[in-house]
């Protein structure tokens, strides 16, 4: 019997969804092969070994359960495990395999797998450097740029750059990129800080909100068409999903219509079988530019006036809430959660 950890929570705008997230992922590692150890960041930034009921970790209920104990990862490859500080001393946990259910900053940004890479141990998804890459909106476009993989047009903008040339830069996204336009914080995840401008006084408004949650942005045209995703599992040899297709309740797929109200989900998507093959070609594409390993899941744009794909975004450590599309895809192509996730943690130990 080998012994999982999770790692939940964090100090990210994500720390809500990730204690879900991390709910759903704990109720479903198989028992006859894994004993979970779960490991819980707060708001705050503070690391406890959890030892309570997995149904407290929603709304944050765990943090005052009593059932926390100071802990961390060690960074010592010879610990590999985690120190925990209980009032009868200090103790060591050995820990065979990582599952960072960690949603955002600190979480995909390569931040927690340098932290896991110190200590050698195996854990799920990309490493540091693809992490890192995905994370940050501006790197991967750039990078898609360069491998050729088809997107919409893009612009970027820091937050000390942008005073000194606001009315230049407005000027330039409004010529080159057209209106509406969609603005990104370049490293955050679950739509926080996005903003669909139509413009000029929106597209200001936007711009400040979203430097509200990075000091970096990117700014897209807006591809009208339907908004798809596909789930991709593997190391080295990957497979795709299905492809499902995301139906926003709201006017794009913002953080209320993926986590507070009933958006559409299709799988799979409604696509012609050829259209569908193309996004799977895709996705295995961008997988393999960003140098993925593990998970992901690529979102992509199909034009409603041509049917060509545009590729949106990598998550490196997509929702596995209930509702959550990376799980539900797999499971439409008869991969289950269960399964799901014990090729996930055994992918990780080939990684290693």
């Amino acid at each position: 019997m080998k012994t999982a950890l999770v790692i939940f929570g964090s100090d990210s705008s994500e720390h809500d969804v990730s204690c879900v997230s991390a709910c759903s992922v704990i109720k479903n590692i198989p028992t006859d092969k894994y004993n979970t150890v779960m490991l819980g960041i707060t708001k705050d930034g503070k690391w406890y070994l959890y030892e309570g009921a997995v149904d407290l970790l929603p709304e944050d209920k765990w943090v005052t359960s009593g059932k926390i104990t100071p802990a961390i990862l060690s960074p010592d490859a010879n610990d590999k495990g985690i120190i925990v500080f209980g009032e009868s001393g200090v103790k060591k946990i050995h820990i065979d395999v990582v599952f960072p259910v960690l949603h955002g900053k600190n979480g995909e940004d390569g931040t927690i797998q340098g932290l896991l890479e110190l200590a050698k141990l195996p854990y799920v998804g990309c490493n540091v450097l693809s992490s890192a890459v995905c994370m940050d909106k501006a790197i991967a476009n750039a990078l898609a740029d360069f491998a050729g993989i088809r997107q919409a047009k893009w612009l970027s903008i820091k937050k000390s750059e942008y005073p000194k040339i606001k009315a230049q830069f407005v000027e330039k996204c409004v010529s080159y990129l057209g209106f509406p336009i969609f603005v990104k914080p370049a490293n955050a995840g679950s739509s926080v800080g996005i903003s669909k401008a139509k413009d000029a006084f929106e597209l200001e408004k936007a711009i400040d909100e979203a430097f509200k949650y990075d000091s970096k942005l990117v700014l897209e045209e807006a591809i009208v068409g339907k908004e798809v995703e596909c789930a991709v599992l593997g190391n080295d040899e990957p497979t795709a999903s299905c492809v499902g297709e995301i139906a926003p309740c709201n006017e794009f797929y913002d953080y209320e219509a993926k986590y507070q109200s009933d958006s559409g989900l299709f799988i799979p998507a409604r696509l012609s079988d050829e259209t569908a093959k193309k996004v799977r070609f895709a996705a295995l594409n961008v997988y393999k530019a960003l140098d993925c390993r593990g998970l992901s899941r690529c979102d992509f744009f199909v034009r409603e006036s041509d049917g060509e794909v545009y590729f949106n975004e990598v998550n490196t450590i997509p929702g596995f809430t209930a509702i959550s599309m990376y799980p539900k895809l797999f499971d439409k192509v008869g991969i289950g959660y269960g399964e799901l996730l014990d090729r996930l943690l055994t992918l990780a130990e080939e990684k290693r």
